[in-house]
């Protein structure tokens, strides 16, 4: 199934397709499907489970820079837990290497936390970039809406006074 066939096809839970699937399916690959006889070859390929079968993502995907940032913040960890290790068993081991090891693994700690922080950062900056969409609060809503009525009024009012001195005067009282 394609992604505009997912997008229209009505929402199921996965168990329930699982499950469907499973009594459909034969348990192997190489097993036909009980109690159908394949009449030619091309029905006999439809008898057959897939490798994968390709499930609708739950959540959007990460947008690039911060997937970017979180590929180079685990592989940054990665080397780091090996270092850690291997700073470890030289130590055990009594090797000459034990000193470098345990101080690139301490430099190493460091740079993996700028890089766990950098993909914070980094999904923070994107978020306030592209990803947030704002919608004001009920009350700062009706608050906006009667300022904006205020200045309608005054508006209004200032355009009256212009008219009626534009006019000379005529139909002016005499106190304000």
């Amino acid at each position: 199934m394609g992604t505009a066939e997912r997008r229209e096809a009505p929402e199921e839970s996965m168990a329930g397709r699982s499950a469907a699937r499973r009594r459909l399916e034969a348990p192997d690959r190489d097993i036909p499907v009980r109690g159908r006889a394949a009449e030619s070859p091309g029905q006999q390929r439809q008898d057959y489970r897939p490798l994968w079968v390709e499930e609708p993502a739950r959540r959007h995907p990460l947008p690039d820079p911060v997937r970017t940032a979180a590929v180079r913040a685990v592989l940054i960890m990665a080397v780091t837990l090996i270092q850690a290790m291997v700073a470890f068993l030289c130590t055990m081991a009594g090797s000459w290497l034990a000193f470098p090891m345990v101080i690139s693994s301490v430099a190493s700690t460091v740079v993996a936390t700028w890089a766990v922080v950098d993909v914070w950062v980094t999904r923070q900056v994107w978020s306030q970039r592209y990803g947030v969409v704002s919608e004001p609060s009920s009350t700062a809503r009706a608050l906006r809406r009667d300022r904006r009525a205020r200045r309608r009024e005054e508006r209004a009012a200032l355009r009256e006074q212009e008219r009626i001195r534009r006019r000379g005067g005529a139909g002016q009282l005499s106190h304000p």
